[in-house]
């Protein structure tokens, strides 16, 4: 039998060399820093060698490092060519992309359309879960990850969002603005955050940022899944607080409304592919436009973000 350290721990080291970064590796990974920082010692302590020298946040590879880095970054990729290559064949050429069920069901599907008719031979296949599934490893060609980014990422930003209060047209038809109390006694929505490392905009926060005092007497109902906030809140329910990438269609359609009251700063939604992807025409075709529909959707949602406010 083979001898072999963690596989969490060999995991953590190549992605925090790749980047030379903790925070960078913990973001692709979806794990804190200390996850990170824990797994790569675990490893450097069963190998009885340094991998790293750390310096403040900054971290180097040391000798021993640079020399098993590459074997293990070509390791990776040769175990998802081997996995490609018994994989069945899908209809087509097929690429399968992984983000969170609530940015496919709200930004990607409505768009989708518009690849599968300029791609008709490609076929896009949606992993739509919470879990982190890591590219080229796991069946994945490419993710759309959600968080905080550091500059060496800030090249694989498709768009950064906006938190803002919006509501069912059918709750006040007739009023040219809205104001949160216009809503009273329907509670406020909001919903729990699977990713309990991001400090995420709340209620408090943004009825802090009005111009009088409504923060007495709202109640907050809670949901255990984003996108059914998301359908509660356009169903009529009450309010929500929301990001503006998941209602932009809703907005520019007329059946949600944005509440008076400000834009909370948000996180990034970032694209991560596959190394061995890349080379894929299907793949390349699929990034491209997803770029181009990024940047559409910046262009249009300046506008809104410059109402109500």
């Amino acid at each position: 039998m083979r001898k072999l350290p963690p596989l969490n721990a060999i995991r953590a080291f190549e992605a925090a060399a790749r980047h030379e970064s903790f925070t960078a590796a913990a973001n692709e990974l979806c794990v804190t820093v200390t996850a990170i920082s824990h797994q790569v010692r675990q490893l450097e302590a069963t190998l009885g060698r340094k991998l790293f020298e750390r310096s403040g946040r900054a971290v180097v590879l040391t000798a021993e490092g640079h020399a098993v880095f590459p074997l293990l970054r070509d390791g990776f990729d040769r175990m998802a060519s081997a996995f490609d290559a018994i994989r069945p064949p899908a209809d087509g050429d097929g690429i399968t992309v992984s983000t969170t069920r609530a940015f496919a069901e709200r930004w990607l599907m409505p768009r989708l359309a518009g690849f599968n008719a300029a791609f008709p031979s490609v076929v896009v296949h949606i992993d739509a879960t919470e879990d982190v599934a890591m590219p080229g490893i796991e069946g994945i060609d490419l993710a759309v990850r959600y968080g905080q980014v550091d500059r060496a990422q800030e090249a694989s930003v498709l768009f950064k969002d906006k938190y803002i209060a919006v509501a069912a047209s059918a709750i006040c038809p007739s009023a040219a603005r809205l104001a949160i109390d216009d809503f009273r006694p329907r509670p406020l929505l909001a919903y729990r955050w699977k990713n309990a490392t991001l400090d995420s905009p709340a209620w408090s926060s943004w009825l802090a940022g009005i111009s009088h005092d409504a923060r007495r007497d709202f109640r907050i109902s809670w949901y255990s899944e984003e996108p059914l906030a998301l359908h509660a809140a356009e169903r009529g329910l009450g309010p929500l607080l929301c990001s503006d990438a998941l209602v932009g269609e809703q907005l520019r359609g007329g059946t949600l409304r944005r509440i008076d009251g400000p834009a909370l700063p948000g996180f990034a939604f970032r694209l991560v592919e596959a190394s061995r992807a890349t080379r894929r025409k299907s793949v390349t075709a699929f990034v491209d436009w997803l770029r181009t529909e990024a940047a559409t959707f910046r262009a249009a949602s300046a506008p809104l973000m410059t109402r109500a406010a």
